[in-house]
């Protein structure tokens, strides 16, 4: 099969709001999680958070990769919208910008800042250089699964 001829079938609306239910209360949760094992002081740079939007947005960009994840559509929903929506939070990187502004720390908060939107922005990028390339291989070896 070539990536011409691939054609995921449509998940149901009541199997993609279930996936994406569950995926994002799961994504949450890890995220709420690390957060919670690894608190940042206040007034440094949010480290935690950085990290889960830069390497969340990576697996996103890389999520094609995976067959299984091309071939059916309410996976997709589940890991992609779904848990790595709810892992990522933009809302709090926005957030944790302003209280550092807030505090008078207006470098570290740009840095923060432009240095996650950079950063993840960066890794989507390089993921959209390596999986195009990574992508035929991928469907030769899922042509023997089918």
């Amino acid at each position: 099969m070539s990536s011409e001829e691939y054609h995921p079938t449509r998940a149901s609306l009541a199997v993609g709001m279930v996936a994406t239910s569950v995926g994002g209360a799961a994504g949450a949760v890890a995220r709420w999680s690390l957060t919670d094992l690894f608190p940042v002081a206040v007034g440094h740079f949010p480290w935690v958070t950085f990290a889960i939007n830069v390497v969340g947005s990576t697996l996103l960009a890389a999520l094609p990769l995976l067959a299984v994840v091309r071939s059916r559509t309410w996976l997709g929903l589940l890991l992609g919208t779904g848990v790595l929506g709810g892992f990522t939070t933009m809302s709090a990187a926005s957030a944790e910008t302003f209280v550092l502004l807030d505090q008078g720390a207006t470098g570290l908060g740009l840095a923060y800042c432009v240095g996650t939107l950079g950063a993840a922005l960066l890794a989507v990028l390089l993921m959209d250089r390596v999986v195009p390339e990574l992508l035929p291989q991928a469907f030769e070896g899922a042509e023997g699964d089918e």
